[in-house]
Order: C-alpha cells, then sequence, then structure tokens
C-alpha cells in the first residue's frame, strides 16, 4: 500500500483553545553552560566548522520567522481563539473550519500590533476543515504569506510552526516533516468537523491547543500547511503523543480558499465520493461490520453502479470498511472519474460493484 492510503492509528485532537480554559502560567528557565576559560588550549584551538553550521541555520531560522511571522494572526471567537494565516492583500484569511465554529463574526490580533482587529466570515468548508474569513477593514501593512508547492514538500525537511499554542501569540516551534500521505479523521466531540482529509503532512513540529489555523512553514519562508491536528494516545490516557502533529496540505489549502474567494463557496471538492448516505452496523458481538445504505442519490455513483437501500458496503478495493469513518478514510485519497471495486451484502451474500466515484 502506497503512502497516500497510509492511516494513522491513533485518535486526533483538535488544535482549538477554550477561553474557559483559563489563563496559562509560564515558567520560564534558563540555560547553564560549563565552561573552561583558563585553558590555553581552548584559545589557541582551530574553531570547527559546527559552531559556524549553527549559525548559519539560526540564522535560517531568524530569517523564515522575520518574513512570515507578520502573516500569522490569532483569531478569536466567542468561546475560542485559533490562528490564521494572511491569504492576499485583501484581508481575506484562511484556517480552519473548527477554529470558527459555526460563528460569523470574529476579533483578529495580527502580529505587528496589539490593536483588535473585527472580521467576519466568508465561506467555511467543513469536509476539509477550512474556512476563509476577511478582515472589515485592511490595516497599513498587511502581509499576505507566501504559499508553497505540496510537490516539493519532501521527508526530513525542516519546518516551523507558527501560530497562538495556549493563546501564547506569535509563537514558534522547529521540527521536520516527518511523514506524508496520512489520511486522518477528525472527531467531531468538542466542536470537530468530523472530517476525513487526506495526504496531510506529519510534523515533529511541536503543535499544541491554538495552533490550529497557523503556519507550517518551510526554510524558504513558504507556507506548506496549515497544522490542524495533534496525536492523543488511547493507551496514556489521551494524553498527547509528542512530536506526531499534521497538517492539511497547502495544495489543498489554496484550491479551497480560492474557491471560497472567488465564489463563496467551495464549487469543485476533488474528494471522490459514493453518493449515498449510510449508517454504521455491527455483527452479532456488537463490533462495527459494515456500512448500511440508508439512501442513494438518483443518478450518482452507487446508484449507476446497482448499490441499492439496505446493502452493506464492507469493502473499498482492499480496504475493509467497518464504520462510517473507515468508509471516509478509504476514499479520502480517491478522485471524482476512477474506478474502484466496491464489496457489499445483499441478503447475506456477498456481491462486488464497480464504482465510478463521484464527487463530494
Amino acid at each position: 500500500m502506497d503512502a497516500s492510503h497510509s492511516r494513522s492509528r491513533v485518535r486526533r485532537r483538535r488544535l482549538l483553545l477554550p477561553l474557559t480554559a483559563g489563563l496559562c502560567a509560564v515558567a520560564l528557565v534558563s540555560g547553564c553552560s560549563d565552561t573552561n576559560s583558563g585553558s590555553p588550549a581552548a584559545e589557541t584551538t582551530k574553531p570547527s566548522s559546527a559552531p559556524q553550521a549553527a549559525g548559519d541555520l539560526q540564522s535560517e531560522y531568524q530569517a523564515v520567522i522575520k518574513n512570515v511571522l507578520p502573516s500569522v494572526v490569532q483569531i478569536q471567537a466567542s468561546n475560542s481563539l485559533g490562528s490564521g494565516v494572511v491569504y492576499d492583500s485583501k484581508g481575506h484569511i484562511v484556517t480552519n473550519a473548527h477554529v470558527v465554529g459555526h460563528e460569523r463574526t470574529f476579533k483578529v490580533t495580527v502580529a505587528t500590533g496589539e490593536k483588535v482587529l473585527p472580521a467576519s466570515l466568508v465561506a467555511t468548508y467543513p469536509e476539509q476543515d477550512l474556512a476563509v474569513i476577511k478582515l472589515d477593514s485592511v490595516p497599513k501593512g498587511l502581509k499576505p504569506a507566501k504559499f508553497g508547492d505540496s510537490k516539493k514538500v519532501e521527508v526530513g525537511q525542516i519546518v516551523l510552526a507558527m501560530g497562538s499554542p495556549l493563546g501564547l501569540s506569535s509563537s514558534v516551534t522547529q521540527g521536520i516533516v516527518s511523514a506524508l500521505g496520512r489520511t486522518v479523521s477528525e472527531s467531531r466531540v468538542g466542536g470537530g468537523t468530523g472530517a476525513t482529509i487526506a495526504n496531510m503532512v506529519q510534523t515533529s513540529a511541536a503543535i499544541n491547543p491554538g495552533n490550529s489555523g497557523g503556519a507550517l512553514v518551510n526554510l524558504n519562508s513558504e507556507v506548506i500547511g496549515i497544522p490542524t491536528l495533534a496525536a492523543v494516545d488511547p493507551e496514556m490516557a489521551n494524553s498527547a503523543a509528542p512530536g506526531i502533529g499534521f497538517a492539511i496540505p497547502v495544495s489543498m489549502v489554496k484550491t479551497v480558499a480560492d474557491q471560497i474567494i472567488k465564489s463563496g463557496k467551495v464549487t469543485d471538492s476533488g474528494r471522490a465520493a459514493l453518493n449515498i448516505t449510510g449508517r454504521t452496523v455491527v455483527d452479532t458481538n456488537y463490533q462495527p461490520a459494515g456500512v448500511a445504505v440508508v439512501s442513494v442519490t438518483r443518478g450518482g455513483a452507487a446508484d449507476k453502479a446497482g448499490l441499492r437501500v439496505g446493502d452493506i458496503i464492507t469493502r473499498i478495493e482492499d480496504l475493509p470498511v467497518t464504520t462510517i469513518t473507515s468508509l471516509s478514510e478509504a476514499l479520502a485519497s480517491d478522485k471524482p472519474g476512477e474506478k474502484v471495486t466496491v464489496t457489499y451484502l445483499r441478503n447475506g451474500a456477498e456481491k462486488t460493484a464497480k464504482v465510478t466515484l463521484g464527487e463530494i
């Protein structure tokens, strides 16, 4: 199975900071070093290339932060706090759908000033956990971010995550691109969208509540993703799994944002669908065992392939389907118009159908 069909087995948490969580207490700890300043050898030894290399990397970090951080904003809704990225000079800001929730007006703080600016919702697209808001008036000096190319993102690249983790605005963490092509499903608990998102960028950069909607940036000062989810370990009382975060790839961010800004909605999702509604069914041991077809869109993908109400879908190609979520994950990396083999049960008998996928 290739990377585009890889499945993460840990549960995820949204990266949205409830304001009711209270104030953050931050402890600052100073570092120390043990030097031997009195050693003549230390004075005469030729410096190695390592400090120079470290200095060069530090300079790169500082340049990227200087270039990009002014484009990362803090977004405050009535009961939550998240981040966003300035998309263009007209005041459009891209963020996560779960940051804006069901609200239509927001308070935005830009990195270049403490003044809170009002903003309004343009449109939200929960299916991909993305949204666009717009500043009611564009302040002087507003700086749009530079967005990169998903095709040039590679495992091992150094990245910086910028946003407002735990309400600490203009914060930066660093890490690498850990993996590509992850398919991740978001919970609906606590205001999550329940979206299943394909081709996500996995990163080791620290991602915390409040980072949602911020920027994952490469050393060319380009946004390559929108931090959206962090993993939690179900075997450790759902505590955070350090160094496992996920960002929506920049290709999808640009696709969704461009359509919302142009049309006020997403007109071409690029997401495959069977064009059915369904529900999870269980077996005799009360374990999830498939997705029962509740309704079929007339003229849609499933209808044309002969699927009926009451059929129980158990597999898409070689991927097992036991729940609605696993069905979404099985389709997440496919495109409308592609053909897939759907295995299903009808009156207890296993059957297959070749389905030309439709679109969400």
